[in-house]
């Protein structure tokens, strides 16, 4: 269901970002939109103090639908409220520096900055509630909110402005306001599935060795920011050194990969917790098991959208207003180090529900400064594509160290034989995509290079039986076993 929601999307998504936007938008508005949402998420990571990872991981301990979870509905929304007021004053304080940095480059998005404030109260609320739903195991719905719904409710958003019903103040203000619609659907929805309790048991608290809950959020509080800021860091930093719509191009380019990693999103939502209930009774088989399995699939998955998208990107870039073409490459890079993430599996929730998450905490934060210091250099020698190559570096590093430290602490590795052929078939599919001919008609171009990349690659699979559980569900196996 997440994986169906993911995919829905990202198809609304692609609508969105590559179909209404580019047309609907200048360059500059697309990017102003995009620079809003990353600095206001970025900062929303802050605010709720690490109380995500923590419930994530100390949930099941908590978990009584009898006695309303004792209260830990409550206690875990006092840390968002607290870091909200925390946050605002530090950003406040700093509003003329924060300013001056983006003051040559992007002045529009300084004739917006406060809807900064709103928006990182929706969004840290929205990530905290979506965690509590997903280790209630209920993370369809967030996810279809998510992936889903606001998409659309931007898409009509977008289109008012386009037709003039509002003008650039209204639409800001309503592109801001879907994410307030999201925090009270999915408010209204745990009360729905949970009737959660705001009166906390603190005598249970204590009995659960609450300083180590807290301990633990604080340290995966810092590990969380720097693992938004691998995200959305580039998008910052484009706008500080480039006008703001090479931020605009860049967000559509940057968009793209998003398709390879829709299975992670989906898999790693009901995954992890699942991880963490499996950690709670020391099933180091049922752990490892998933590690297989998520990485086979997610590599396999991620694979075939990743032909795709290398196989085809000329031809969908050029359908839309010049300059974004530029993207290009971008999304050559960064598809690249997205397909090693989902070859690497599940690794982050295993390491991160273990007792050795302080390990992982640290490599995130040394590989945020990292990637901040290569985005500084590499930005201004070689722009969208330094902003890429930064990303991609970043996101092979943190998978290599994750994959080591989950081997040296657990001796657990995804990887078996059918891996290697999943990355053997992909290279040689890739490797025949390139002598495809091009057609002058795009559509005609789109529907022949994505049919031939997608007939071989999954035929091989069939036939390699890469994935035989698989073929439960194919109608001509059903009949031969009948």
């Amino acid at each position: 269901k997440n994986t169906i929601s993911g995919y829905a999307g990202i198809l609304i998504g692609f609508v969105n970002l590559m179909v209404i936007q580019p047309f609907f938008l200048t360059k500059e508005e697309l990017g102003l939109t995009r620079i809003l949402y990353s600095f206001a998420f970025l900062i929303a990571t802050l605010i709720p103090f690490g109380i995500t990872n923590a419930t994530i991981r100390f949930f099941p301990l908590f978990k009584n639908e009898k006695e309303k979870h004792h209260g830990y509905f409550g206690f875990m929304n006092i840390f968002p409220l607290i870091g909200f007021v925390m946050a605002t004053l530090f950003v406040l304080l700093l509003k003329h520096f924060i300013m001056n940095q983006f003051r040559t480059q992007s002045p529009l998005f300084l004739d917006y900055f406060n809807y900064i404030f709103p928006l990182m109260f929706f969004c840290s609320f929205i990530t905290v509630l979506s965690v509590y739903c997903n280790t209630n195991f209920k993370s369809t719905i967030p996810s279809f909110l998510n992936d889903v719904v606001v998409k659309l409710f931007t898409i009509v958003v977008v289109s008012l402005y386009f037709l003039k019903v509002v003008d650039r103040d209204g639409f800001i203000l309503l592109y801001v306001s879907v994410y307030g619609i999201q925090l009270l659907v999915l408010l209204g929805y745990i009360f729905y599935f949970d009737k959660p309790g705001f009166k906390i048991d603190w005598a249970f608290l204590k009995e659960k060795k609450i300083a180590s809950l807290i301990r633990y959020g604080l340290l995966l509080w810092f590990a969380g920011l720097s693992s938004i800021g691998l995200k959305y860091f580039d998008t910052i930093m484009i706008g500080k050194y480039m006008p703001l719509a090479f931020v605009g191009i860049y967000s559509i380019a940057a968009f793209i990969p998003t398709i390879i990693e829709a299975p992670a999103n989906a898999l790693e939502r009901i995954g992890s917790a699942k991880i963490a209930f499996a950690w709670s009774n020391n099933d180091l088989s049922q752990i490892g098991e998933i590690y297989r399995k998520s990485s086979l699939y997610m590599f396999l998955v991620g694979a075939l959208m990743f032909l795709n998208i290398t196989v085809n990107i000329h031809t969908v870039l050029s359908f839309l207003p010049d300059g974004y073409q530029q993207g290009e490459s971008v999304v050559m890079i960064i598809s690249t180090g997205t397909l090693f993430n989902m070859a690497t599996g599940l690794n982050v929730p295993i390491l991160f529900n273990s007792h050795k998450y302080k390990a992982g905490a640290i490599l995130l934060i040394l590989l945020a400064v990292f990637i901040l210091f290569l985005q500084m250099i590499f930005i201004p020698m070689f722009g969208l594509n330094g902003a890429a190559i930064a990303t991609s570096l970043a996101a092979f590093l943190y998978n290599f160290f994750l994959f080591y430290l989950v081997y040296r602490y657990f001796k657990l590795q995804p990887f078996t034989r059918k891996n290697l052929q999943v990355f053997i078939l992909t290279t040689s599919v890739f490797v025949g995509s390139l002598f495809l001919p091009h057609f002058d008609t795009k559509v005609l171009d789109l529907v022949f290079r994505t049919g031939i990349v997608s007939t071989v690659f999954l035929v091989a699979v069939y036939v390699f039986k890469i994935i035989p559980e698989f073929h439960m569900y194919l109608p001509w196996e059903r009949k031969k076993q009948s």
